[in-house]
């Protein structure tokens, strides 16, 4: 049976083994999978977990991210609450400290967290704001050595990600979010080569190249098709997926285009197209996947713990129980494994976690 026949939804999981095999997915093949039906639901889901579980087995990667600077962005991409000209009910504030932001930083790896996610609105540093992040991740790095540490500061520019790799950044964040061809619905204000140039920089640099999209922005199927295989021709090692959260106040609020199945469905595509890299359900997954999550983590193997930039998360808590409840492990950053039950023995729910501004979790684990 061929992988194009099984893209119809004859048989998924033939065609995970043919794709563990060293098969791959056309363009044309990894549409019909995106269209696979909802009575067909479960062959797709047994597909992407027969080949997330070969090369992942039952580990989930936990990433905690640290807004370091929000709102005050003079880029006018249309999804974000941070936009210029937002009207979004955000807080909107300049550098935190060295000293919050490795708290904060703190707090997430102790609930489980073996990847700090370093944030900062702006269509890119200066080289004092490049100092600033090497500053706070001297810090982090003194409290917890093992970490990885990834930072997302926007575009940049020459010098700035062989500093970062200096200073022990493991990884450099930046989205192309959107298909090429669907780019300039979304922003106008820097272009798609601008994106994608930044990720060849932190590649140059020697960071790990991390890139994801963001669905539900009026694009087609044919365009998540398109932007999945730019992800996989940027060799991305890690892969978010970000689900539009329609914030009031920006141009796509009001945008309600993703069903439960339909976001479970680009989970799966992702994992069947990109086999052996990173797939992470991040922001909105609690909105859109709803009680679909279980099933999208037989796909993708990392998440986000708590909280976003500029909106809630789920629970930390509720998170690491929807680990344990599926026996998954979560990986430590000495590169072992933990079993989330373990961590929330140790959480005090009457302990308030260290908020961050504009977010917030609910718990923190006992230090």
């Amino acid at each position: 049976m061929t992988v194009e026949q099984c893209s119809k939804a004859v048989s998924l999981p033939d065609c995970a083994t043919e794709l563990l095999a060293g098969g791959a997915l056309t363009p044309e093949q990894a549409l019909g999978v995106l269209q696979t039906p909802e009575a067909d639901r479960m062959q797709l889901v047994a597909a992407a977990s027969k080949v997330r579980r070969h090369h992942f087995g039952n580990t989930v990667k936990v990433n905690y991210l640290v807004n370091l600077k929000s709102g005050l962005c003079p880029e006018d991409c249309g999804y974000c609450s941070q936009r210029l000209g937002s009207q979004a009910e955000t807080l909107r504030y300049s550098w935190l400290s060295t000293e919050d932001a490795a708290a904060q930083a703190h707090a997430g790896l102790r609930a489980g967290a073996s990847r700090v996610c370093l944030v900062a609105s702006g269509r890119g540093p200066s080289n004092c704001d490049v100092e600033r992040v090497t500053d706070m991740v001297s810090v982090i790095r003194d409290q917890s050595p093992q970490a990885e540490v990834c930072a997302c500061l926007g575009l940049l520019k020459d010098g700035q990600a062989e500093r970062l790799t200096e200073a022990g950044v493991d990884a450099y964040n930046h989205n192309i979010n959107t298909a090429e061809s669907h780019h300039a619905n979304i922003v106008t204000t820097h272009t798609y080569s601008d994106r994608v140039n930044t990720i060849e920089r932190a590649k140059t640099a020697g960071l790990s190249p991390c890139s994801g999209l963001i669905v539900g922005m009026k694009e087609t199927d044919e365009q998540i098709v398109e932007a999945l295989f730019a992800l996989k021709e940027i060799d991305a090692d890690s892969i978010p997926i970000n689900f539009l959260m329609p914030f009031d106040g920006t141009p796509l609020a009001g945008t309600w285009e993703l069903t439960p199945h339909r976001a479970l469905s680009i989970v799966c595509l992702a994992r069947l197209i990109c086999p052996d890299k990173e797939i992470r359900i991040a922001a909105g997954r609690e909105m859109h996947l709803r009680s679909l999550q279980p099933l999208a983590l037989e796909a993708a193997n990392s998440l986000f713990l708590g909280d976003y930039l500029t909106s809630h998360g789920q629970a930390v808590a509720e998170d690491l129980h929807l680990l344990a409840d599926q026996g998954f492990v979560i990986l430590t950053p000495e590169g072992g494994t933990q079993d989330p039950s373990e961590l929330l023995e140790h959480m005090d729910p009457t302990t308030p976690e260290i908020r961050r501004r504009g977010a917030g979790t609910e718990f923190a684990p006992n230090a």
